[in-house]
This record gives structure tokens, C-alpha cells and sequence, in this order.
């Protein structure tokens, strides 16, 4: 396929107006998402690594930014217009700390159902770095999220691997 044959799933063709892509006829199968935030907090946030966490006044800041990522990939629909709500199985965030001194987030999320869950992993990888900012502004406002991107997905029509 190459990209004169691709078409915006989100725009009405006889319209041209924005629409819900209409997943009725869709196969239910199982399918997955991985996405990633990278987080540079900087050497002087850093700095207060003890373990595998950050204690702030707000409290501790990675475990705090799983639950707000979770909470979030539960309430994509919410925040993206056009996403369909979906009752995920299961989404997990995990957060660690690369050789670069990175903070690398990612967000695993599954569900068997009509339509893909791309996007409640970025969300959730996306307020997670969000969540670690705010808790982590008060030390430093030189904080970067510097990317946040898929991975990979399963499930549906194609596979990505990226």
C-alpha cells in the first residue's frame, strides 16, 4: 500500500467532517500497545534518586505517575475526541531510570475488542511524564518530555513494530 491509498479514518468521505470510525463490522480480536515517554528531569532532580523513586513533599514521584498514567489510559475517551471507550483488561506502566539518566516510561495496554488501544498508551506513557513533571516543578522547571511515540502494537488489521 503506498500512500496515495491511505485515507484519514477520522474524517466522514461524503462530508468531509470529522466522524467516529465505525467499528461494527470489525473482527474482535486481542489486541496490544506499547508506548514511551522520556522524561529528562536534569542533574539536580536526579540527584534525589534514592532507590527506584523520588520523594517529594507530594510524594513519591514514580508511583505517583503510574497511577495518574493508568488512570488516564482508563480515560482516553475522555480527552481525545474521536477515541471510543473502551473497558481496558489490563495496562500497566513501568518506569525506569536509562544509562543516560533518562527517566523512560512505558505504557502497556491490552484489551479484546473491536479497535485498537494506541492511543490510551500514549496517553497513558504521556500523563505519566506529565504527572512527573508537575511533581518534580517545584525542585526545577528545566525539565524536558522529550518524546513520547509507539512502540509497537498487536492485534487488528497490521502489526506494528517501531
Amino acid at each position: 500500500m503506498n500512500n496515495s491509498d491511505k485515507t484519514f479514518t477520522h474524517i466522514n468521505p461524503e462530508s468531509g467532517f470529522p466522524a467516529m470510525v465505525d467499528v461494527g463490522d470489525k473482527l474482535v480480536s486481542k489486541r496490544t500497545a506499547v508506548a514511551q515517554s522520556i522524561v529528562v528531569l536534569g542533574n539536580e532532580i536526579m540527584q534525589q534518586l534514592e532507590g527506584n523513586d523520588i520523594q517529594t513533599k507530594k510524594g513519591p514521584v514514580f508511583q505517583t505517575a503510574i497511577i495518574g498514567g493508568t488512570m488516564a489510559a482508563k480515560k482516553t475517551a475522555d480527552l481525545i475526541p474521536l477515541c471510543h471507550p473502551l473497558a481496558l483488561e489490563n495496562c500497566k506502566v513501568n518506569i525506569s531510570v536509562n544509562e543516560d539518566h533518562e527517566v523512560v516510561i512505558e505504557c502497556t495496554v491490552s484489551i479484546t475488542s473491536k479497535t485498537g488501544v494506541e492511543m490510551e498508551a500514549l496517553t497513558g506513557a504521556s500523563v505519566a511524564a506529565l504527572t512527573i513533571y508537575d511533581m518534580c516543578k517545584a525542585f526545577s522547571h528545566h525539565i524536558v518530555i522529550k518524546e513520547t511515540k509507539l512502540l509497537r502494537k498487536t492485534g487488528g488489521k497490521n502489526d506494528y513494530n517501531g
